[in-house]
């Protein structure tokens, strides 16, 4: 049972998160990658309201459903490039934080493949998914009777 809306709650800052997360769609990462990883994160996260949404919306931009069934499972498929799977591997880092860093490897792998501002984009857009995953979380968003979206 949703604990209250914070959409009409909080309006502003509901606005302006939206906003940020519109920024990704066009930023210059590659096609699909904020999705993959909007979708890792909310796995990672137990956010099933936004797990329907991004696998929704990675349906809507013509990602393989079977890339999507497998992301759980990242590192055991083929499925996934290099450069995905070092930012797979950023988003799992900086998602969860509890350890208190960041591994340098992590980094060092995902600098192979991304510059700066990539990396840079790539790190507010998974912060961006935490923030939702949490409010999300926290509030108890009611899940859709059916999917969201899909075309």
């Amino acid at each position: 049972m949703q604990r209250l809306n914070f959409i009409n709650a909080a309006p502003r800052p509901y606005e302006h998160l939206g906003t940020l997360s519109h920024y990704f769609h066009d930023c210059g990462l590659p096609d699909g990658l904020v999705e993959l990883v909007w979708l890792r994160a909310s796995q990672l996260n137990g956010c099933a309201f936004c797990i329907d949404m991004h696998v929704a919306d990675a349906l809507n931009i013509g990602i393989d459903p079977r890339r999507l069934h497998l992301l759980v499972a990242w590192r055991e498929t083929e499925l996934y490039s290099p450069a995905e799977r070092a930012a797979l591997a950023w988003t799992e880092a900086v998602t969860n934080v509890q350890d208190g860093h960041v591994p340098d490897d992590v980094f060092d792998e995902l600098r192979a493949h991304y510059d700066n501002k990539q990396i840079a984009d790539l790190t507010f857009a998974v912060a961006t998914i935490n923030a939702w995953n949490r409010l999300a979380i926290s509030f108890r968003s009611a899940l859709p009777k059916t999917p969201q979206g899909v075309r």
